[in-house]
């Protein structure tokens, strides 16, 4: 019974910590500029981060990742940009058109090679 207890206090710890931090940025958001310098920076840094992720998994991938040519990975790439662009920023058609893509280039590289 002693175990379950101090999950339940866990769980409850884990709980108030992240409501606390929601909480903090409920009362600070009306305070934000969001045209500021700061978040601005704050914007940069996060799409600069979210880019050097995505080339990483290109370009040195891990796991069954790492199996598949990078020419499939980076054309698919470039598929899934031109089929965003064309559905006029559609993410999911872009989304959909790459993961197609590399899908049926692996299938195409199993068999005729």
């Amino acid at each position: 019974m002693r175990g379950a207890t101090e999950l339940w206090l866990l769980l409850l710890a884990c709980g108030a910590a992240t409501y606390l931090w929601r909480g903090f940025g409920v009362l600070l958001s009306g305070r934000i500029n969001p045209q500021s310098a700061l978040f601005e920076w704050v914007s940069c840094v996060a799409y600069a981060l979210v880019a050097g992720l995505i080339a990483r998994i290109i370009v040195m991938p891990s796991g069954l990742l790492a199996q598949t040519a990078l020419t499939d990975r980076l054309l698919a790439c470039a598929v899934a940009f031109i089929a965003y662009r064309l559905a006029r920023r559609n993410m999911f058609v872009g989304l959909v058109c790459g993961v197609a893509f590399f899908i049926g280039a692996g299938y195409v590289r199993k068999t005729f090679v």
